[in-house]
């Protein structure tokens, strides 16, 4: 139990036990289940001391983290409710914004992909995620398994991975872009997590990579952070069709707690200017990852 196990069954079959405060041994390290003092059914899942993931058990709508919110906005002005949407999420965790997708699209199937096998086990086991085929835990490496996918056979995905404050390299590059290229089918959405420091160099490199590989890009981040103010997060987006101009999705983002601005695809192009796309070094090794957000904002 708790292998990695790169492209192997999907974790489907673990029984319901709730969640339990405690720290627990996983397969990269260990990871603790906090009560959340603010709400009497929240619970905050910690890796390796590092905040990786809030789930509400009555909410599955109720999204902790701002920049997930800014993501399910991203996503819903793109999908109708009815939409039978195909999502791929690498780096699980505890499957907040899978689970939160599963309430708004009731027809979706999605697919979440994470490295440690023990700690999808506890997961599953803890939280009332759907069920296989509405929603499958497929243990892995994020590119290994997104490289065994079928082309067209996905309409969203979602990077959220993170090792400790970094997204390991191999999932960043020009690359790696181009098998997400692959997998999505037309008029699909690639949504990516970028974690970054105030000089924004990585965030840089990131948007030149996406701007190379989509005719279309986004990007959505709180002003501080889009101006080099701080360390934070900013979301980047590629389509080959374009972002909808949705009204109500700037207004949603400038609602949030933390509120934040959308740029459309020429002011990330501008924001990518001077950068170069990244690419895989000659010889490639896979670093270990970990299912770890960026903290808090």
């Amino acid at each position: 139990m708790g292998r990695k196990r790169p492209g192997k069954d999907p974790v489907d079959a673990v029984a319901g036990t709730g969640p339990v405060a405690g720290t627990y041994p996983i397969d990269t390290g260990t990871c603790e289940l906090v009560p959340d003092s603010f709400s009497p059914d929240g619970w905050i899942l910690m890796v390796n001391g590092v905040h990786s993931s809030h789930i509400d058990l009555a909410d599955p709508r109720h999204l902790d983290f701002e920049y997930m919110r800014w993501i399910a906005a991203l996503v819903e002005s793109r999908w109708r409710p009815d939409a039978s949407l195909r999502a791929l999420h690498l780096g699980a965790a505890a499957c907040s914004l899978a689970r939160y997708l599963a309430a708004v699209y009731p027809g979706a199937r999605q697919v979440a992909v994470e490295l440690d096998g023990r700690l999808a086990e506890l997961v599953r086991g803890w939280f009332d995620l759907p069920r296989a085929p509405l929603l499958r835990l497929r243990v892995g490496e994020a590119r290994a398994v997104t490289e065994t996918l079928h082309e067209d056979s996905r309409d969203l995905v979602i990077r959220d991975v993170f090792a400790g404050a970094k997204t390991p390299v191999p999932l960043t590059t020009a690359e790696f872009t181009a098998q997400v290229v692959r997998v999505l089918a037309p008029g699909g959405v690639y949504v990516v997590n970028c974690g970054d420091t105030p000089d924004l160099r990585g965030a840089r490199a990131e948007a030149a990579t996406i701007c190379a590989a989509f005719e279309y890009t986004a990007a959505i981040a709180d002003p501080a952070m889009l101006k080099g103010r701080r360390y934070g997060n900013i979301i980047l987006a590629g389509s080959d069709t374009p972002f909808a101009e949705d009204p109500s999705l700037p207004r949603t983002l400038l609602g949030g707690a933390v509120p934040a601005h959308l740029w459309a695809d020429e002011k990330v192009r501008s924001f990518a200017a001077g950068s170069r796309p990244l690419h895989d070094d000659p010889v490639r090794e896979v670093p270990a990852e970990q299912s770890v957000a960026a903290p808090r904002q």
